[in-house]
């Protein structure tokens, strides 16, 4: 039903294969033979989930799942209004298990691994994906590694990571680094590398783009805005997408609209200088730690996923991630981590500059949950007022300016 291919030489793998990059260096991916999935809307009813869409997952066998997925889409009128638009959603991966859209991957990649027959799993992380891992790693009885760079983690990650029983080592360097690392590890010891140069982890990702096309009744947005790092969950959410239409589910693929930190954009650039292939950053810096990746794995893949749908990519400082977390928060009632809000400084900017028009309607996808960070929030929000414990001082308090 499927095999790996790369998508620049074209080299063919079976499913069987454990490999990450092709021999020439070129990513791959995972590829369906289309003209043996039939599959209606009819076949798609009940609750969402990421297992829901199994028939377009590469999986054979019972799932590593702790229910992932099914995340709410929201209508965001008073966002909307703020920006000047009329028909904005924002679709929440932070209501996923571990509070991250991390998990979609997690459960596909995990039970990928046992599949294999691979007994343990690792990755680098900027502290999502280290946790996910080590809670799939625990609910599949595997061992997991995870690299870290030293201090750029928020505690609330790395305090899940660390409960759930994963090996985690904090490297004295970037998240490139660790990245490198871990790669070599993998290679060294046998162990299964799920970070998302993994094709099979963006495969669970790309139900993303599944639940929203069904929670709009099988329709697909006009432009889909999201934060970009690594650039696995713009080319996963593309391709899901993409099969949509391929197999006559939805009619359209919407502009996918990449949001990087203005410290950390090597594929906001490459977009705008129409290069072929991004220029890493050596010190990416930005409040959003999530997306503080100088040299994004998956950026060739990003870059034909932004081109291809006629979409692009823009950058946005800390102080406006910060504003729209705060929006967001306030507004509508949604809570976020800092990367999670570049999609809606985003979103706001590009309304401002032109490029989005008022007519269009837009998801923005939202990839963490508050807590995460939560050190960061106490930060930015003004602090509690402490008062004695009278009704005078109560009410004083209460209705102070």
């Amino acid at each position: 039903m499927y095999h790996l291919e790369c998508i620049e030489c074209h080299k063919k793998y079976p499913e069987t294969k454990v490999i990450y990059t092709c021999t020439c260096g070129g990513l791959l991916d995972v590829v369906y033979d289309y003209s043996r999935i039939h599959l209606t809307k009819n076949d798609l009813t009940g609750p969402l989930s990421v297992w829901k869409y199994r028939a377009l997952l590469p999986i054979s066998r019972e799932p590593v799942s702790l229910d992932e997925g099914g995340t709410p889409l929201y209508r965001v009128d008073r966002i909307a209004k703020s920006v000047g638009l009329k028909d904005v959603y924002v679709k929440h991966e932070g209501m996923n298990p571990t509070g991250s859209f991390k998990d979609r991957g997690m459960t596909v990649g995990v039970t990928k691994a046992l599949e294999l027959g691979m007994k343990t799993v690792a990755c680098a992380s900027t502290g999502n994906t280290s946790a996910s891992l080590a809670v799939y790693g625990a609910r599949a009885g595997v061992p997991a590694v995870v690299l870290l760079p030293s201090g750029k983690v928020a505690l609330g990650k790395l305090a899940q990571a660390l409960m759930h029983g994963a090996k985690v080592l904090s490297i004295r360097g970037n998240f490139d680094d660790a990245l490198k690392l871990v790669r070599d590890l993998c290679d060294r010891e046998g162990f299964y590398l799920l970070n998302s140069v993994n094709p099979y982890r963006l495969e669970g990702q790309k139900t993303i783009a599944f639940e929203i096309a069904d929670q709009l009744g099988w329709q697909a947005p006009d432009r889909l805005v999201l934060p970009v790092g690594n650039a696995g969950n713009i080319t996963a959410i593309y391709k899901g997408f993409k099969e949509l239409k391929n197999l006559g589910l939805i009619d359209s693929v919407p502009m996918m609209t990449g949001i990087q930190a203005e410290g950390a954009s090597p594929i906001v650039a490459a977009i705008k200088n129409n290069a072929a292939a991004i220029t890493p950053d050596s010190h990416p810096e930005t409040v959003a730690t999530a997306i503080r990746i100088g040299n994004p794995v998956n950026s060739i893949k990003a870059l034909i996923a932004i081109r291809e749908s006629g979409g692009t990519a823009e950058t946005v400082t800390d102080d406006e991630i910060i504003r729209a977390q705060q929006e967001l928060a306030y507004l509508e009632g949604i809570g976020v981590e800092p990367a999670s809000a570049s999609s809606i400084a985003g979103l706001r900017k590009l309304v401002e500059l032109g490029v989005i028009g008022t007519d269009e309607k837009v998801v923005c996808v939202t990839t963490g949950h508050l807590l995460k960070d939560s050190e960061h929030v106490l930060s930015v929000c003004p602090k509690p007022i402490e008062i004695d414990a009278t009704i005078e001082a109560v009410r004083a308090a209460v209705f102070s300016k």
